[in-house]
């Protein structure tokens, strides 16, 4: 899948990482030179476009005459919406998906502005405190194509079973990817070689068969 993503803050950056390292191809669209200095420090330089998101010869450089998805990830919604109205209105991009940084702005996202799908942080989060899961820390974070799959996050305690285990040896549900482990902080990119470690934060992609497996797989080992 090709996707660009406008806009290079964090949430753009994590996006992109997070996608690059399931091997989608990914163009990232920035123009703020400390934000340029950090990315390219995070990204592959070949996946960065310098650039306004919302300037059409940009987009044009960075493929979206061939882009399967675009998401808007800027910090100003009236840049998202342009961007996905022109995304669509003039490139035909098929999935359009934007950031809403203004909660009293959310009812502009929608198909007047060829918003296929908003991403509304103040409603994640309160969608996060009433559907946390009963399965240890397992929480529910996104959900994606209507509730199928979603985005899990599951902090791994210091007695679980697969400590000091490579993620290659171990085996995990069929329905399911890890797409990022978080680490002090920081974004590990999970490769067959890596090791879970105590409290790392592991966001995996799966169905809710596939999210009660992996609880169960991370759990704390019975004492002897």
């Amino acid at each position: 899948m090709f996707v660009i993503v406008a806009g290079g803050g964090r949430t753009g950056t994590q996006l992109a990482s997070l996608l690059l390292a399931q091997d989608h191809t990914v163009h990232l669209v920035e123009y703020r030179p400390e934000i340029l200095a950090r990315i390219h420090y995070e990204i592959p330089t070949e996946s960065i476009y310098e650039g306004s998101p919302t300037n059409p010869q940009i987009l044009e450089q960075a493929g979206i005459r061939k882009a399967d998805v675009i998401a808007a990830t800027t910090d100003n919604d009236a840049d998202n919406l342009s961007i996905c109205f022109i995304a669509r209105e003039r490139y035909q991009v098929g999935r359009t998906i934007a950031r809403v940084n203004n909660p009293r702005a959310a009812w502009l996202f929608d198909d007047k502005f060829h918003v296929d799908v908003s991403f509304n942080n103040a409603e994640v989060m309160a969608n996060l405190i009433m559907e946390e899961m009963s399965m240890g820390d397992m929480m529910t974070l996104l959900k994606l194509r209507r509730g199928r799959y979603s985005l899990v996050e599951e902090k791994i305690p210091p007695t679980a079973r697969v400590l000091g285990q490579a993620i290659k040896d171990i085996r995990f549900p069929e329905q399911c990817v890890i797409a990022a482990i978080i680490r002090n902080g920081e974004i590990v990119v999970p490769r067959g070689a890596t090791l879970f470690e105590a409290d790392d934060e592991v966001l995996a992609v799966t169905d809710r068969a596939g999210a009660q497996q992996l609880a169960e797989l991370f759990k704390p080992a019975a004492p002897h």
